[in-house]
């Protein structure tokens, strides 16, 4: 029987200042349609660090949402806990970006090099890391990359790419982890740590590279998992 690879997608919510970036957690479940790889949603059953206005761009004060149930809008439902995914059911992972990845997912957007990771989103990190398991992320994810398996964090270090935002590649390099300049059509792969990266929307572009730049980055997932 031919295995059909399965890929877990981690979302933080929806919408780009305070959740998951849709247009980048839709190409991701495109792209991997396009491979036939099967994908299943997760994301963490608690609330996100904070609710804006998405058309103000303003946080408004006392709101709360949940991030797994407002990521439910881009997984169609179909969507489980981050603390019931395990490396042992999937054989590869991937994470768009959008601020839920640095609020929600970890803290990177208030503490930069300094932020705390999520527990279960470093634990399924370092499950998938330990298997060889291939793992994706794009935009301003590849942070939780680096915090978790940075030397600064005592794993191996990495590379990744966020495109090429000085800031953010310093804060990468004060991890113990270091980025590689690309473009948005573009993905870096660290073949030792089975890594795979894409800066999409940090960039300065529109859907459509994204589009292509989240395509390259699950092509080579897609050779990874052959």
């Amino acid at each position: 029987m031919v295995h059909t690879p399965r890929v877990a997608v981690v979302l933080a919510g929806s919408g780009r200042a305070d959740g998951s970036e849709i247009h980048e957690s839709v190409s991701v479940l495109v792209h991997l349609n396009r491979h036939a790889i099967a994908y299943r949603c997760f994301a963490p059953d608690k609330p996100q660090a904070e609710v804006v206005d998405h058309v103000t761009g303003k946080v408004e004060p006392g709101q709360t949402r949940n991030q797994m149930v407002e990521a439910a809008r881009i997984a169609r439902g179909e969507i489980s806990p981050i603390a019931t995914l395990r490396a042992a059911d999937f054989d590869a992972i991937a994470f768009p970006g959008g601020f839920g990845a640095a609020k929600n997912l970890c803290t990177f957007a208030f503490k930069g090099p300094d932020c705390d990771v999520d527990a279960d989103v470093a634990r399924v990190l370092r499950e998938f890391h330990a298997a060889t398991k291939p793992i994706a992320l794009a935009c301003i994810a590849p942070v939780i990359a680096a915090k978790v398996l940075g030397t600064s964090a005592g794993g191996p270090g990495c590379e990744v790419t966020i495109g090429s935002d000085e800031g953010v590649a310093g804060a990468i390099a004060k991890m113990g982890a270091r980025n590689i300049a690309k473009d948005v059509t573009h993905a870096h792969v660290d073949a030792k740590n089975r890594i795979v990266t894409t800066p999409a929307y940090m960039c300065d572009t529109g859907p459509w590279g994204v589009f292509q730049g989240i395509g390259a980055m699950i092509d080579e997932l897609a050779k990874l998992l052959k």
